[in-house]
């Protein structure tokens, strides 16, 4: 019985010396994801779980040795090369969806357990892009810090198929290269405004804020109540943008920018609080698209980044040594995806809980992706 994902981590070398070695890289691979998916969130886990799983695993691969120790893993995802572990995980996830559709959603994560100093210093700073419509991640960068992201973006682009997609980045991200990388790859962008491109910000803000240059702007209003509050979303688009590409040259397929304001009520005191966002893009001035793009982002912060915390503990795990952090990011990521492409009406906690004490369905997780 095989699975895709090993098939497609063969790309990944073995530095290890060839005819002293005791468990293959794709065993060790496999018991890692298995691990992952049955709940283990460190390596001493990841070894109790395989172990006990050992039977079950040799529908897969021989396991003529039994399953690693914790150190023995520690060992070899320390040196693992990632670059080409990045490279089969990106390859494994385009054979589970050929066109990425929607929104991509790029954003940095810290993984605060990786951390070598008390004060935070060293931690492994993640940049991940999420397809929102899929629940999927489609990718990961590593990111010296998350100053550096802006040279970090261009690179995770370049490894995907992006043609056709909306791709939604932070403020960090308003680039005029990274603009011009997304369109060369054809597909759209949507990128957040702060202060970081001279006055492009205060430009944009100060066109909605004047009544005078934004009425005549396409409007699109949403409500939703939950958690306590009610939030009311207006977003304001405008595509007659010539006076901001002559002040702000450069900007490739520019078209529109757009203003989202929310309005939270707090059910309860009657609090009120409003933001407004700005943002250039290459899509149309449609005010519901643009204001659905913005939303979407936010699936990668809800649905990625607090769902790695949550389910999988990954704030906690102290892996930190060499390219374990990393490394040991991309299986988690791997386990995420499998577990969200499964259609089983259960939680993320659930899933894993079901997996460890349920071979069908641990057999099903790994054979269906």
């Amino acid at each position: 019985m095989g699975t895709s994902f090993l098939l497609h981590m063969r790309v990944v070398p073995d530095h290890r010396v060839v005819g002293m070695v005791t468990y293959p890289l794709d065993e060790i691979l496999l018991a890692t994801l298995t691990g992952v998916l049955c709940g283990a969130d460190d390596w001493d886990g990841i070894e109790t779980a395989g172990r006990g799983l050992i039977e079950w695993l040799r529908q897969f691969l021989p396991f003529r040795c039994g399953v690693p120790s914790a150190q023995t893993f520690r060992k070899v995802f320390r040196l693992l090369p990632p670059d080409a572990l990045e490279r089969g995980f990106i390859s494994w996830v385009a054979s589970l969806q050929e066109v990425v559709r929607g929104v991509v959603a790029v954003d940095g994560k810290t993984l605060r357990g990786s951390k070598h100093a008390s004060d935070g210093t060293g931690a492994l700073h993640l940049l991940s892009a999420y397809a929102c419509g899929a629940g999927l991640v489609i990718g990961q960068r590593a990111v010296d810090g998350k100053s550096n992201e802006i040279t970090a973006i261009p690179e995770l682009l370049d490894m995907l198929a992006l043609k056709g997609a909306i791709i939604s980045i932070d403020a960090m991200g308003a680039q005029k290269e990274i603009a011009a990388k997304i369109a060369g790859q054809e597909a759209d962008y949507v990128l957040a405004l702060k202060g970081n491109q001279g006055t492009l910000h205060q430009d944009v803000r100060a066109f909605f804020v004047d009544p005078a240059l934004a009425k005549n702007c396409a409007s699109f209003a949403a409500t939703d109540a939950g958690h306590g509050r009610i939030e009311e979303r207006i977003c304001r688009a405008c595509g007659d943008i010539d006076w901001l590409k002559e002040c702000h040259p450069g900007w490739t397929a520019l078209t529109s920018i757009a203003a989202v304001t929310s309005k939270r009520i707090n059910k309860k005191t009657g609090e009120i609080s409003t933001e407004t966002r700005f943002y250039i893009s290459s899509l149309p001035p449609n005010p519901a698209a643009l204001l659905a793009v913005t939303r979407a982002h936010w699936g990668i912060e809800n649905n990625l980044h607090w769902q790695l915390d949550v389910s999988f503990n990954e704030d906690r795990c102290r892996t930190r040594k060499d390219f374990s952090p990393l490394n040991f990011a991309i299986i988690r990521h791997a386990a995420l995806n499998i577990l969200k492409k499964n259609e089983a009406k259960l939680s993320i906690n659930r899933k894993r809980l079901n997996a460890a004490i349920n071979p069908a369905f641990r057999t099903q997780l790994l054979t269906e992706c």
